[in-house]
C-alpha cells in the first residue's frame, strides 16, 4: 500500500469545488441563492457563451461589508448558521459556506458590493482562490458578481462542458426555477446581449408562470391550496387533458427551495391516476411549506435533494391537495366557438340573385333596439314595421330582381315587403312562451303575458328586436334556482349522445362514459374480489424494506383478495391470490404490492388491477355504432352527469364536453 500524504490546499480546494461547481449553471445557482438570502427583490442575470467565459449576477440586496468581503471567500465561512442547533431549522437557501470559495477556486471573480447604510462600496477581485484586489469604490446598493473563464485552471473539467447553447439552456432552466420559487423577486435574464426573461416580481405565482412558460401553459392550470397535518401545499397543477409527454414540467419547491423529490412526484402522479392519457405526465408548480425540523436540506452538496423525516406525511399532503384541486376546479371541457371569425360571406348567407343594373340596396341589422310604428291592420304588407331612423351602412346582395329606388317611399315599402317574404322561410317558428312569466303590471288584475306584450310591440319580427332577448334572459335568471337535469335529445353518428341542460348543449361519448361508469363500479368493490386458494404456499423472497412494508399492511393486502402471511424474514408465504389475476406471476405481484406500500401510495391496489379493470370495463361497455335506445342513453347520462369521479375514461379521454347557448347564437348572429 502506498504512503498516505496530505493533499495541498490547491488540490483539496479544486476537489471540494468540483462537488459544488460542475458547470456555469452551478455558479448561477449559488449566486442567485445568496442574492435572495440578502433580501434582494430585483436580480439581473447575464451570460455570454453559455456562461463559460462571462456571467454576471446583480442584485439590490444587503451587500457585504468591507471587513467581511475577504472572509466571504474562505471555505465554511457563512452568516447563516452559527451552531449545530441551527442545522435543525434552516430557513435560508444557502448555509454551507462553500459557494463563493468553490467559485473562486475555478474561475476569475470580480465583485462590487455596498451595504445600504454605507457611503462607499468595495471592489474585490479573486482568481484561483488568490486575492488580487481589495479597494474602496463607488457603486450602487447591493452586490454585483462577474465571473469569467470558469475552469480556466482545470482543463480536465473544462473539456467536459457541453456546447455553449446547451450550457446556456442549463442556466436558463435554473433561472426559471428560481423565478417560480420566489415570485416576489423580479428576475431578468439576458443571454448574449438579448433579454430572454423578465418577471414582474409582484408576488403572484401565476404572473411568474405566465412569464416563464407562456400564456397557453398558464391557462391550462388549476389552483391548488390545501393544508394537511400542518403541511401546506399551494400553487398550480395542469388539467389532465393538457398533460405533458415527460416529467420536465414538474416543479416542486420545499420552503422556497427547488428540489427533486420522488415522493412528491409519485404523489402527484397518483392523484392523476386513471384520469390522464397513457404516456402522459402531469405538470405542476407546487410549493410545499413544512416545518424546517422535518426537512433535511443538508444531504446533497448542491442542496438539490432533500430528505423528509416522514415521507408518508409529505406524500399524503401532496396527494390530497392535488386530488382536491382536480375535483374542485377541473370542470368538463367547454367548446368555445370563435365569435370574431367570419365563417360565411354575405353572399353565402343569403345567396340571392344580383340586380341586372348592378345596383345594390343598403340595409343593416341594428345593434340596439329600434323605434318602430306598427300598422294594426289585416294585410301582411300593412303589418311590416316602418323604420323611423336610417339604417347604418352595410351592403348585401339585393333581395329582388326588380330595381327599387331608395328615394321612393313606395319603393321602400316594396323592399321591406319583399325582404319579409324572403326571410319568412329562413326563420323557424318561435317556441311557445313560458306561461309562468308575467309582465310587471299593477295588481288590479290587468295582467298579460310577456309574449303578448312583445307581440303587440314588434308584430311578426319577434327575433329581430333585441328587446325579446332581454326579456328571455330575465326569465332564465328568475326561474333557474337549482341544477338542471340533462335531457337526452338524440344521438350523433351513433357515437355521441346529445343532451341539453339549461342553456348548455352536452355531448357525451357513450363508450367512454359507460366504460368509466363500469370501471368505477368494479373499483369501488375491491373487498368483493374472490380469492383462489393455492394447493401449496408460494414463498416469495423480498428485500428487508419490502418485507417490513408488507408485514405492516397484511390486513390491507388480504382485503384485496390475497392471502399472504409473513414467514422467516425476508420471505412471505402466498397462500391465495385474487381470481381476477389469472396466471400472473405471484412473485412480481407481491413485490409490486410491497413497493406500493414503500412509496406510501394512498391506494395500495396494484396497477395490474387497474389494467384488468380497464379491460373488463372496455369489453362490457357499449361501443360506438351500437344501436342504443333513448331510455338507455338517458339512464347513462343520469349516472354520468354531475359525478365528479366520471370526467375521463380510464384511458384519459374526456367523457363530456359542453357548448353554451350563447356561443351557438353568436354563430347564427342572433347576438353579437
Amino acid at each position: 500500500m502506498a504512503h498516505i500524504e496530505v493533499l495541498s490546499k490547491e488540490v483539496s480546494e479544486l476537489i471540494a469545488a468540483g462537488e459544488v461547481i460542475d458547470r456555469p449553471s452551478s455558479v448561477i445557482k449559488e449566486l442567485l441563492e445568496n442574492a435572495i438570502d440578502a433580501d434582494a427583490n430585483v436580480i439581473t442575470v447575464e451570460i455570454q457563451n453559455g456562461g463559460r467565459t462571462y456571467l454576471r449576477v446583480t442584485d439590490n440586496g444587503k451587500g457585504i461589508y468591507p471587513d467581511d468581503i475577504s472572509k466571504a471567500f474562505l471555505r465554511h465561512a457563512t452568516s447563516k448558521i452559527a451552531s449545530k442547533e441551527d442545522l435543525s431549522h434552516i430557513t435560508t437557501l444557502g448555509f454551507r459556506g462553500e459557494a463563493l470559495a468553490s467559485i473562486s477556486a475555478v474561475a476569475k471573480v470580480d465583485v462590487l458590493t455596498k451595504p445600504r447604510d454605507q457611503m462607499f462600496g468595495t471592489h474585490y477581485i479573486i482568481e484561483g482562490s488568490e486575492e488580487k484586489l481589495n479597494e474602496q469604490s463607488g457603486c450602487p446598493d447591493g452586490t454585483t458578481f462577474v465571473v469569467r473563464d470558469i475552469f480556466y485552471n482545470v482543463p480536465a473539467r473544462l473539456k467536459f462542458l457541453k456546447k455553449d447553447t446547451s450550457e446556456g439552456n442549463f442556466v436558463a432552466d435554473l433561472v426559471t426555477k428560481l423565478a417560480l420559487s420566489h415570485p416576489e423577486v423580479s428576475v431578468k435574464f439576458i443571454r448574449d446581449n438579448r433579454p430572454e426573461l423578465i418577471t414582474a416580481g409582484d408576488g403572484k405565482l401565476f404572473s411568474s408562470i405566465n412569464s416563464v412558460f407562456g400564456r397557453q401553459f398558464a391557462a391550462s392550470l388549476i389552483p391548488v391550496d390545501s393544508t394537511w397535518n400542518g403541511i401546506r401545499v399551494s400553487g398550480y397543477t395542469v388539467r389532465p387533458l393538457w398533460a405533458k409527454p415527460n416529467r420536465k414540467f414538474q416543479n416542486f419547491f420545499v420552503n422556497g427551495r427547488y428540489v427533486r423529490a420522488k415522493t412528491c412526484s409519485g404523489a402527484l402522479e397518483e392523484a392523476y391516476r386513471n384520469n390522464i392519457m397513457v404516456g402522459k405526465f402531469p405538470a405542476c408548480v407546487l410549493n410545499i411549506e413544512a416545518s424546517p425540523e422535518i426537512v433535511d436540506v443538508n444531504v446533497h452538496p448542491t442542496k438539490i435533494e432533500v430528505r423528509f423525516s416522514d415521507d408518508k406525511m409529505i406524500y399524503e399532503a401532496v396527494y390530497f391537495a392535488v386530488k382536491d384541486a382536480l375535483l374542485k376546479a377541473d370542470k368538463p371541457v367547454e367548446m368555445n366557438l370563435d365569435a370574431n371569425k367570419r365563417h360565411f360571406t354575405d353572399k353565402e348567407l343569403y345567396d340571392l340573385p344580383q340586380k341586372p343594373q348592378g345596383e345594390q340596396l343598403k340595409f343593416a341589422v341594428k345593434e340596439q333596439p329600434i323605434t318602430v310604428d306598427v300598422k294594426p291592420d289585416k294585410s301582411v304588407s300593412e303589418t311590416v314595421p316602418v323604420v323611423k331612423q336610417p339604417f347604418p351602412q352595410r351592403t348585401v346582395p339585393p333581395v329582388s330582381e326588380k330595381p327599387v329606388k331608395q328615394a321612393n317611399p313606395a319603393g321602400e315599402d316594396l323592399f321591406l315587403k319583399s325582404l319579409n317574404e324572403s326571410i319568412e322561410d329562413m326563420i323557424p317558428p318561435p317556441p311557445p312562451p313560458p306561461p309562468e312569466y308575467v309582465s310587471e303590471k299593477d295588481s288590479s288584475g290587468d295582467v298579460q303575458t310577456a309574449s303578448q306584450e312583445i307581440e303587440e310591440q314588434i308584430g311578426d319580427f319577434k327575433y329581430i328586436s333585441n328587446a325579446s332577448f332581454e326579456r328571455r334572459s330575465e326569465i332564465v335568471e328568475d326561474s333557474v334556482k337549482e341544477p338542471v337535469k340533462p335531457v337526452v335529445i338524440g344521438e350523433l353518428f351513433k357515437t355521441y349522445i346529445v343532451a341539453q341542460a339549461g342553456d348548455e348543449m352536452l355531448l357525451f361519448d357513450k363508450h367512454a362514459s359507460h366504460e368509466r361508469y363500469i370501471f368505477e363500479q368494479i373499483k369501488d368493490q375491491p373487498n368483493k374480489l374472490e380469492t383462489q386458494m393455492l394447493l401449496e404456499p408460494i414463498y416469495v423472497l423480498l428485500s428487508y424494506d419490502e418485507f417490513d412494508a408488507l408485514s405492516a399492511n397484511v390486513e390491507k393486502v388480504n382485503s384485496l383478495g390475497f392471502c399472504i402471511e409473513p414467514d422467516v424474514a425476508p420471505n412471505v408465504a402466498v397462500k391465495g391470490l385474487p381470481v381476477i389475476l389469472g396466471d400472473e406471476n405471484p412473485t412480481d405481484i407481491v413485490t409490486q404490492l410491497a413497493k406500493n406500500f414503500i412509496d406510501c401510495k394512498h391506494n395500495p391496489q396494484l396497477e395490474i388491477f387497474d389494467e384488468l379493470y380497464h379491460s373488463i370495463a372496455c369489453k362490457a361497455a357499449i361501443k360506438a355504432n351500437d344501436d342504443s335506445d333513448i331510455l338507455e342513453l338517458q339512464a347513462l347520462v343520469n349516472n354520468v352527469y354531475g359525478n365528479d369521479d366520471i370526467r375521463y375514461c380510464p384511458h384519459g379521454r374526456p367523457v363530456m364536453i359542453k357548448l353554451k347557448k350563447k356561443d351557438i347564437e353568436k354563430q347564427f348572429r342572433r347576438i353579437v
